[in-house]
């Protein structure tokens, strides 16, 4: 069994109810159980341009244990998005969606595929992934090549949007008792 992390995000429909069903859709799977819940934020949407404009996303993250491969992972994650509404497209990478999941990382490995980088490409651009992902397992080390701590790619994210914990939470909500507050 390895350890996962996957970022949940929505900006379309009840987003809130959007990242719940995911969780429940996930725990639901044979090979994998959700073992933490960060704190749920709500995130400025990155956009393709200044002057677009998009709801705000709300994203946590998971932890999880898994049996299954980083390939069927990432294709159950697919199909829990889909369930939820989501189609995926290439002009849509940017755009409004009732839910995203994507695959952070798998304990300690690493894949570089057309179908699948690991860990994240961009995870340590991202404070909307960092912030929750830090409170939910702060010294966990992100593989090559951040080999850093969560915690530590978090210190140095330049990310400027702005984020914000808010009270809701998600499946059991287990992750650590800070008090809610506001990141810039």
């Amino acid at each position: 069994m390895s350890s996962a992390y996957l970022g949940l995000g929505s900006n379309e429909g009840d987003r809130l109810e959007h990242l719940q069903r995911a969780a429940e859709r996930l725990q639901q799977r044979d090979a994998l159980t959700v073992v933490g819940v960060s704190p749920v934020y709500e995130t400025e949407a990155h956009t393709t341009s200044p002057d677009e404009t998009q709801p705000p996303f709300l994203n946590a993250v998971l932890r999880l244990t898994v049996e299954a491969d980083p390939r069927s992972l990432l294709r159950m994650a697919h199909a829990v998005e889909q369930a939820e509404g989501r189609t995926r497209t290439a002009e849509q990478r940017w755009g409004p969606r009732p839910l995203d999941v994507d695959l952070l990382a798998v304990g300690p490995l690493t894949r570089d595929t057309e179908a699948l980088t690991l860990p994240h490409p961009r995870l340590a651009e991202r404070r909307f992934v960092l912030r929750p992902w830090a409170d939910l397992a702060p010294n966990f080390v992100v593989p090559p090549p951040f080999d850093r701590s969560v915690q530590s790619l978090l210190d140095q994210c330049t990310d400027p949007a702005s984020i914000r914990r808010t009270d809701h939470t998600i499946g059991e909500g287990r992750a650590s008792p800070e008090a809610p507050g506001t990141e810039t």
